[in-house]
C-alpha cells in the first residue's frame, strides 16, 4: 500500500490526456503575452539627432543591448560589395578606444558575448552580459559601431575569412538558391550578395570601410535597443551617441525588380527551386495578406516527421509524385519591395511535375478556391508564429529593433493579432492573383535536366 499514493498520481497524470483541452484563443494570448508579471512597458524615445532609443526593464539577471543600423549589402555599390560581410565577421577590430585584445578579454572577463548579424537591409551588433555590467560591455559596444580604425594588417588578416564563412554557408544549397533569387530578381541594391564575391576576396581596402561607415553608421540611421535595462540608464549611454555623424547619411537607390532566372547545373540528385514575383513592402497591409497566403499554401510542417495534411502545396503535390519532395510558400518583405512564391525540394526526374503542381495551388487559391476555415487556420498559425518568435529575449529585440529602425515605432503583439485578424479572404485570393500575374523569377540548383525553364511555366 505504501506505493498506492504514486500509483494513484501516475494514472491521474495519464489520464489527464483524455479530458477535452479547453478552447483557446491566439488573439487573447496576444493580450495577455508579457515577458513577466513585474514587466515595464515599452519606452521609446527619438532625439533631436535621430537616434531612437528603444527599452523594455524586464527585470531580467540577463540585459541584452542591440546596435541596429540601416547598413545592409542593399547599400553597397559594384566597387565595395563585401563590405558588410567583412564588418560583419570582423566585429572586434581595434577602434579609435580600445584594442582589439582588450574588446575580446574584456567582454570574456565579465562572462558577455557580442555578436554581429546582417540582412541585406540592416545590421545588428547585439552585446548581452548579466545586468551589473552593462555600463562595462557598453564601452565596447559603442567603441565597435562609432570609433573603428580598420588597421590594414587587422583588414588585411580577416580577407581569407571571408572565404570560409562563404563555404560553410554555401554547404546549405538554399543559401545559394536565395542569393541566385535575388540577384535574378532584382536590378540593384537587393540584388547585392550577401557574401563577398569571390573576385572581391583581399581587395576589401580600410579606404573602402571608413567610406561605408562613413556614409551610413550615421545617428539617423540608428536604432539603440535595451531588453533588461532603464530607459533611463540608455539614453544616458545614448549621450555618448551625440558625438558620432549625424544626418541620414547616404541613401539607397530604390529596389527595381525586373524578373529573371538563374540556373546553376552542379549534379545534386535533389533539386531546389524557388519561383517567385514581386510581393509586398514591410509593414503594409497587403503584406499582411501576403503573410495569410503563406500559411495557407503551407509554410512549413507544424509536427516533426508528420505529415503535413494542411499544406496546399503538399496536398497538390502528392497527387503529382509518390517519391518525397518538400515545398513551402517563400515570403519576405523589404522596405521598398517584397519576393512571394514557392520553394520546392524534389528528385532531379520529378522536378517538373513538382513545381507545376505547387504553381497550381496558387493558381487555384486566385480562382478562389479557398475556404474561410482555409483562412481561419492560417491566421492562428501565423500569430502563433509571431508570438512564439518574440518568446525569446534574441527574436525580442530584434522584433523590436527592427521596427524602431524602420519607422520609429513599436507595434504591441495584441494589435499585430489584429491586423493579421483584419485581413479578409479577398485580401488573400487578390494577393494569389498579384503572384499569379506578376512577372516571376526563378533560381534552381542540381541535376537540372527536368527542371523546367522560366517560359516553360
Amino acid at each position: 500500500m505504501k506505493g498506492f499514493p504514486v500509483v494513484a498520481r501516475s494514472l491521474s497524470k495519464r489520464f489527464y490526456s483524455l479530458k477535452v483541452a479547453p478552447k483557446f484563443s491566439v488573439s487573447k494570448a496576444a493580450e495577455r503575452v508579457k515577458l513577466s508579471p513585474e514587466s515595464e512597458n515599452l519606452e521609446i524615445t527619438k532625439l533631436p539627432n535621430g537616434l531612437v532609443i528603444a527599452s523594455l526593464e524586464n527585470f531580467s539577471p540577463v540585459s541584452r543591448i542591440g546596435v541596429f543600423i540601416k547598413a545592409g549589402s542593399r547599400y553597397e555599390t559594384t566597387s565595395n560589395l563585401g563590405t558588410a560581410h567583412l564588418l560583419r565577421i570582423g566585429p572586434n577590430m581595434t577602434t579609435k578606444g580600445v584594442s582589439s585584445f582588450r574588446i575580446t578579454r574584456g567582454i570574456e572577463a565579465v562572462g558577455g558575448s557580442l555578436s554581429v548579424y546582417s540582412t541585406r537591409e540592416k545590421m545588428a551588433y547585439c552585446i548581452e552580459c548579466l545586468r551589473n555590467y552593462v555600463d562595462t560591455v557598453m564601452e565596447y559596444l559603442l567603441n565597435v559601431t562609432t570609433a573603428p580604425e580598420f588597421r590594414p594588417w587587422e583588414v588585411a588578416d580577416l580577407q581569407p575569412q571571408l572565404k570560409v564563412d562563404k563555404a560553410i554557408a554555401s554547404q546549405n544549397p538554399q543559401v545559394g538558391v536565395l542569393e541566385n533569387l535575388h540577384a535574378a530578381a532584382y536590378k540593384n541594391a537587393l540584388a547585392n550578395p550577401l557574401y563577398c564575391p569571390d573576385y572581391r576576396v583581399g581587395k576589401i581596402t580600410s579606404e573602402q570601410l571608413h567610406d561605408f561607415v562613413q556614409n551610413n553608421f550615421t545617428s539617423a540611421r540608428m536604432a539603440l535597443v535595451g531588453i533588461g535595462v532603464k530607459h533611463s540608464d540608455l539614453k544616458q549611454v545614448a549621450e555618448n551617441f551625440l558625438n558620432i555623424r549625424s544626418g541620414a547619411g547616404v541613401s539607397s537607390a530604390k529596389a527595381v525588380y525586373r524578373g529573371g532566372e538563374i540556373r546553376k547545373q552542379n549534379g545534386e540528385s535533389l533539386v531546389h527551386a524557388a519561383v517567385v514575383s514581386e510581393g509586398a513592402v514591410v509593414g503594409s497591409a497587403e503584406a499582411n495578406a501576403f503573410s495569410v497566403l503563406q500559411h495557407v499554401l503551407g509554410a512549413g510542417p507544424l509536427i516533426k516527421r508528420g505529415s503535413n495534411v494542411t499544406s496546399k502545396l503538399c496536398q497538390g503535390i502528392a497527387k503529382a509524385t509518390t517519391r518525397p519532395f518538400d515545398a513551402s510558400a517563400f515570403n519576405v518583405n523589404y522596405s521598398d519591395s517584397g519576393l512571394f512564391g514557392i520553394y520546392t525540394i524534389s528528385q532531379a526526374s520529378d522536378t517538373g511535375e513538382v513545381i507545376k503542381a505547387a504553381l497550381n495551388q496558387v493558381k487555384a487559391v486566385a480562382q478562389g478556391s479557398v475556404t474561410d476555415e482555409d483562412i481561419k487556420r492560417a491566421k492562428n498559425q501565423l500569430k502563433a508564429a509571431y508570438l512564439m518568435s518574440v518568446e525569446t529575449a534574441e527574436g525580442l529585440l530584434n522584433e523590436i529593433g527592427s521596427e524602431a529602425l524602420m519607422s520609429g515605432t513599436h507595434t504591441s503583439p495584441s494589435v499585430i493579432a489584429q491586423k493579421i485578424d483584419s485581413v479578409a479572404t479577398a485580401d488573400v485570393v487578390n494577393a494569389a492573383k498579384k503572384f499569379v500575374s506578376g512577372k516571376k523569377s526563378m533560381a534552381a540548383s542540381g541535376e537540372l535536366g527536368n527542371t523546367p525553364f522560366l517560359d516553360e511555366l
